[in-house]
């Protein structure tokens, strides 16, 4: 009895040959799209939370959601609310300081107060001669107003709205009125006699100027238009002063 012939058993189908995969090991589960990285090997698979509320952030998968105000976890940030903050925060223990150079003002004040007073000194010199004494005293009055205009404004641009150049002012532009007339009786006797007078009257009484300021000469006693003149020149000034630099902005 003939027996058919051996055939060798069949192999199981293998796998198509894979470079990246020399020993054939299985791959690892694959993970549905959307829900974070695959998992380690020798982890368990993070398992995904539930879907945001609309209106709310999203958190991680894992992680409870947490709200201002509540306690925080162990090893996890707790979440504050943004507290709105000003633009600009002065350094402890100091102020905002007022802009302006109240120094550099007074200077100013003070020259341009001595140029106005050397004018109205040579104005009287070209004039007393045909000069009524009612049209001295609002020559007068008018220079104290100028003195005291000029000063005011140049202390209001450059010093601002500090107090001490505004009193600086006011003195500067009175001081200005009363020199601006006692200088210029001396030039009035050196153009009537000689310049040597002057120096015969310093030797003499050196506060005759200022006694001819004080001193009504037609009528006798006190001349208030002298005065007068001071006050307007230190109202002037600190008026125009304080409303100018009250205008300023503070830095």
């Amino acid at each position: 009895m003939s027996q058919p012939p051996f055939q060798p058993p069949q192999q199981p189908a293998q796998p198509p040959h894979d470079p990246n995969n020399p020993y054939a090991q299985p791959a690892p589960p694959q993970q549905a799209p959307g829900f974070g990285p695959p998992p380690v090997p020798g982890q368990p698979p993070m398992q995904a939370g539930p879907p945001p509320v609309p209106g709310q952030p999203s958190m991680p998968p894992g992680q409870p959601p947490m709200h201002p105000g509540a306690p925080g976890i162990p090893g996890q940030p707790q979440m504050y609310p943004m507290q709105p903050t000003s633009p600009f925060q002065a350094p402890y223990g100091q102020l905002p300081h007022t802009s302006g150079h109240p120094v550099g003002a007074v200077f100013l004040g003070f020259f341009a107060s001595v140029i106005v007073s050397m004018l109205y000194s040579g104005l009287i010199l070209a004039t007393y001669k045909d000069m009524t004494l009612s049209q001295a005293n609002t020559m007068y009055l008018g220079h104290a107003l100028i003195n005291g205009a000029v000063v005011g404004c140049l202390i209001g641009l450059v010093g601002h709205r500090n107090t001490g150049a505004h009193i600086w002012g006011a003195v500067i532009a009175a001081a200005g009125a009363f020199f601006g007339y006692t200088n210029a009786l001396p030039l009035i006797i050196a153009d009537n006699q000689s310049p040597a007078a002057i120096g015969d009257m310093m030797e003499a009484d050196p506060f005759i100027p200022a006694k001819a300021w004080w001193n009504n000469e037609t009528e006798g006693g006190v001349d208030w238009f002298s005065p007068l003149g001071l006050l307007l020149a230190a109202a002037a000034a600190w008026g125009l002063a304080y409303l100018i630099g009250s205008r300023r902005r503070r830095v």
